[in-house]
């Protein structure tokens, strides 16, 4: 094994809401810690009400997973206004966001944006965002357990796929995959820079990567976090953490 494969680089993740960190409610944030200790990296917790807190540890960081979360982006932020669809924003868990992703940019440290994640890291770069996918489109395709009737106890799951040429078709090494789906808003216009690589079959946006420089930034629509003993979602975040790893080493 080598020095470099020793290395476990430090990955940042906020907390998935202000209402979890106040009580110290650990089992979802605990999905993507696990997933990234799987992978090799060393998860850390950034906190979203202690701003001194942020500016402490966001610079000591490798990389960031932006996760999930039950609010949704306000849609003030992206030229819109709340059509009745659209979850309370959180934004303490929006400005840590931004914190990070304007450090992570600045300082080309990779970030995975998962779920609401990806939703943000699209806002933060000038998109826009479907409010509700259902009742706007009217798409038949279950995206989250209660488009089901009776609902199911997981996730639902349908395909994904890849564009030729795109890293996430790389790491899944075909052009179509399985995923879980857990989001009732979705991408609607790209920010800057990003490129779609993946659709669902009713044409949801799934997947963006960032083709401003070399860094490695991907947005992912579903939880590759709780898509236990997949390889797919494995290999996601074994890729990841390779290119935070590859950004620890040139900062040391």
């Amino acid at each position: 094994m080598s020095p470099e494969t020793l290395i476990r680089p430090r990955v940042g993740i906020p907390w998935r809401t202000s209402e979890e960190e106040a009580q110290g409610n650990r089992p979802k944030i605990a999905s993507y810690e696990n997933a990234v200790r799987d992978a090799g990296g060393e998860p850390v917790l950034i906190p979203l009400g202690d701003r001194e807190a942020q500016l402490r540890l966001i610079p000591d960081m490798d990389a960031f997973v932006l996760p999930g979360s039950p609010a949704d982006v306000e849609p003030a932020e992206y030229g819109d206004v709340n059509h009745g669809k659209s979850a309370p924003a959180d934004l303490a868990r929006e400005e840590a966001d931004r914190a990070i992703l304007a450090h992570a940019f600045a300082e080309k440290k990779p970030v995975l944006g998962i779920c609401y994640g990806c939703q943000l890291l699209n806002v933060y770069l000038g998109g826009t965002l479907i409010q509700d996918v259902r009742s706007e489109l009217g798409t038949t395709t279950a995206h989250r357990k209660m488009d089901l009737s009776p609902e199911p106890p997981d996730d639902p799951i349908h395909g994904a796929r890849f564009e030729t040429g795109s890293r996430l078709a790389e790491v899944a090494k075909a052009a179509n995959a399985e995923i879980n789906s857990s989001h009732h808003q979705a991408i609607a216009k790209p920010g800057k820079n990003l490129r779609v690589t993946a659709h669902s079959p009713d044409g949801i946006i799934e997947g963006v990567e960032w083709t401003g420089d070399s860094n490695w930034v991907i947005g992912v629509q579903w939880h590759p976090e709780r898509m236990f003993g997949d390889a797919f979602a494995a290999r996601l975040f074994g890729d990841f953490v390779a290119a935070a790893r590859g950004a620890a080493l040139q900062k040391s």
